[in-house]
């Protein structure tokens, strides 16, 4: 039995829609984080030394990093589904995005969060910032303009690791149409609704 280590509002909640997708069955260990740092708990770290989430263990082996988690799902208990089929162009585009998603695209987010905490202090770097959000989103709205998903005309993980860059980044969607419609798209499939209510409260979805 698969065990995700799931922490309130993180990135572990496309781990089990991942799962609810390929219909494989698993365990959730809820962690949540403290109230006023917004932390996951020290007892992450009993888990992993990083002490952070997602981790999944599977059969003794446990796994950490969002990309590498979906890619090891996909590989070990998709049976060729949810990627396309290795030595196709359709493949390396998909890798691209599994990497991009957190290599490049989530930077700017997380930097826009912390310096946005800051106040003043922070505003000197706010136009940097701002210039590359709209780098990186207007990137991933062009990629969608036109399809329903990143890679392909169906579903892959590509779409399940980039869905929380899309979330992340609910406030600044309205300007990015072909991004929210693909979000809205993901948000309303069966498999992410029956995570949702595994996983209990998400702030992203919506």
């Amino acid at each position: 039995m698969i065990v995700v280590h799931h922490l309130n509002d993180s990135r572990s909640q496309r781990v089990l829609w991942l799962l609810e997708e390929l219909g494989v069955p698993y365990e959730i260990r809820q962690h949540a984080r403290d109230a006023k740092t917004r932390l996951a708990p020290p007892a992450l770290q009993a888990v992993h030394p990083l002490g952070k989430s997602p981790v999944i263990e599977d059969e003794g082996f446990t796994v950490i990093e969002s990309g590498a988690i979906v890619d090891y799902l996909i590989r070990r208990h998709g049976s060729g589904r949810l990627q396309p089929a290795q030595g196709t162009q359709d493949f390396e585009v998909y890798n691209q995005w599994l990497h991009y998603a957190e290599g490049s695209a989530m930077l700017p987010l997380m930097l826009k969060l912390y310096v946005s905490r800051l106040g003043e202090a922070g505003a000197p770097l706010a136009p940097r910032i701002d210039s590359e959000l709209a780098n990186h989103l207007g990137y991933v709205d062009r990629s969608l303009q036109g399809r329903s998903f990143l890679v392909g005309d169906s579903l892959t993980g590509a779409d399940v690791q980039m869905s929380f860059v899309g979330e992340a980044a609910r406030g600044l969607r309205a300007s990015y149409p072909a991004m929210d419609a693909w979000v809205r798209r993901l948000q309303a499939r069966p498999a992410y609704q029956r995570a949702l209510e595994r996983g209990g409260p998400y702030t992203l979805a919506g």
